[in-house]
């Protein structure tokens, strides 16, 4: 643990954050430091780990922020890691498998990832199998990353704002959850299982597992055969249209997140194959997310009001959704709103152009209180890899148009109608008798004083906020007060005065 927490470990973290910052900014150094060059960018993000490879995943799929050396160098993170040493990997096995049910197991991974690392093995009767092998000692190793990125944010959490100071704890609070079960590979089989009932008319292909021989350490699951989506080469050989699976994956994507709310939160390509036969395959299931009601709403308005290009409802939605402060000024907010769908709109420009003028845009409104709630992080995450993955095969791939017409027949759906008008006559017709009895209740509390209001907690921070605001002047007053008093019992009057004095104005000017 100690090499965990070592200052070289610490001075790595800062380098990495540092060099994708300057990346994606397009900026060549900070301070005199430059960005690290592709190799060796790769060796410090294997060097630190599960928790910094994630991050380099999302940031893979990325045509926009990177340039082809450096994205060469980060799309082999997904599946082409150091494997485990022979005596660790046979360590966790034995613990995985005091009997060993497989008639033969290939001990030389075909994929070694973040957390685990994948084997064939083969049943008696002839069944060939996937075997994900967690690596060993990996989550005491994420809980120490979780640490060194609280380290960082409390160092750093004076120089931020309170909306920038949200959405950076925001990010850490969910990340670390999200990591986390991701370690646990029974959890990863829950949620297969799971997402496979739930998704099974979808047409996608999803690995059958096997909970008979599966565990904590190692998870059993049927082969799948298949090119990754981003092998263009061999896709193209095997003659598949991708204009198809990508529309699908859109679709699979709009029905997860804004429909049924339970979604895949890692399709990066390594996690998306494709098989021969042109069908879409999905791995990985570690990351799994719920989207609630409210949120998905939000998003659905969202969607709706750039469609209908209503920048104040727009702005509204995004309030609801939390990546706006709920006090932020909307007519402000309304033209910068605007201002960047002329930009995202323009089919003239590629993607690099598109990203250059919104940054200009945004670095012009750098003190607009946005925010990035702990929901839509991977909300946000995963719409920025089906972006990605969109673009390297389609110029100027814009996923928000394929999604507004899905959207449009589905929204109903969404807000939780049924599939007819007479059905949702018939479902209102069933809830009668609760809403009936849910009316006598409020009644019953309002008579005898104990109805609750309840407000939301974006209502509650910007209470919460304005409160702190308007008590510290208090809080400070009544310090200099106490202190005005202890020193005049102690003698000191003429330096009392000055302290009373201080505390009188701090209440006078308490703006």
């Amino acid at each position: 643990m100690k090499q965990i927490y070592s200052p070289r470990r610490l001075w790595k973290v800062f380098r990495l954050l540092l060099s994708f910052y300057l990346l994606i900014k397009k900026k060549r150094h900070f301070m005199g430091i430059s960005p690290l060059e592709p190799l060796v960018m790769r060796a410090y993000i294997v060097d630190l780990g599960a928790s910094f490879i994630k991050l380099a995943q999302v940031l893979a799929t990325r045509n926009d922020f990177f340039e082809t050396p450096y994205l060469e160098v980060l799309k082999t993170l997904h599946d082409d890691l150091p494997a485990m040493s022979d005596q660790i990997f046979q360590q966790v096995f034995d613990r995985a498998f005091p009997v060993n049910p497989f008639d033969r197991f290939n001990p030389i991974p075909i994929a070694a990832a973040s957390i685990g690392q994948v084997h064939e093995a083969w049943l008696t009767c002839g069944t060939k199998l996937a075997v994900k092998i967690r690596r060993e000692g990996i989550e005491k190793r994420v809980r120490a990353d979780i640490w060194i990125l609280n380290f960082f944010n409390t160092f750093f959490r004076p120089l931020f704002s309170h909306t920038t100071r949200h959405s950076i704890e925001s990010v850490i609070a969910e990340f670390s959850t999200m990591i986390i079960q991701e370690c646990s590979l029974n959890q990863e089989r829950i949620n297969l299982d799971k997402f496979s009932q739930m998704y099974v008319s979808s047409g996608v292909i999803f690995p059958k597992s096997y909970p008979q021989y599966s565990c904590d350490d190692a998870l059993v699951m049927s082969f799948e055969e298949g090119w990754r989506f981003d092998d263009r080469i061999s896709i193209a050989n095997a003659k598949i249209d991708i204009h198809p699976l990508i529309d699908q994956l859109v679709r699979f994507y709009t029905d997860q997140m804004l429909i049924k709310g339970y979604f895949h939160a890692d399709p990066h390509p390594g996690n998306l194959l494709v098989s021969p036969e042109g069908k879409l395959i999905l791995l990985d299931f570690g990351m799994v997310k719920r989207v609630s009601n409210p949120t998905r709403i939000a998003i659905i308005e969202l969607i709706r009001a750039a469609n209908e290009q209503d920048y104040e409802a727009y702005v509204s939605a995004s309030k609801r959704l939390g990546t706006v402060a709920y006090d932020a000024p909307v007519t402000e907010l309304a033209e910068f709103t605007e201002r960047m769908f002329v930009i995202f709109s323009n089919d003239a420009l590629d993607s690099g152009s598109m990203q250059k003028l919104a940054f200009e845009v945004m670095e012009q409104t750098r003190n607009l209180p946005f925010k990035l709630p702990q929901e839509a992080i991977y909300i946000l995450r995963v719409s920025a890899i089906i972006e990605g993955l969109g673009t390297m095969y389609i110029e100027n791939f814009n996923g928000i148009k394929d999604i507004l017409p899905i959207l449009q027949r589905n929204i109903p759906k969404a807000l939780g109608m049924k599939e007819s008008f007479i059905e949702t006559i018939i479902d209102e017709i069933r809830h009668i008798p609760d809403d009936v009895a849910a009316l006598r209740e409020t009644l019953r509390k309002t008579s005898r004083g104990e109805l609750e209001v309840v407000i939301s907690s974006l209502q509650y921070d910007h209470i919460k906020s304005d409160l702190q605001k308007a008590l510290n002047p208090l809080y400070t007053a009544m310090a200099l007060g106490l202190g005005a008093f202890g020193v005049w019992i102690g003698g000191f009057h003429e330096f009392s005065y000055l302290l009373l004095g201080g505390a009188i104005i701090r209440i006078w000017f308490r703006r």
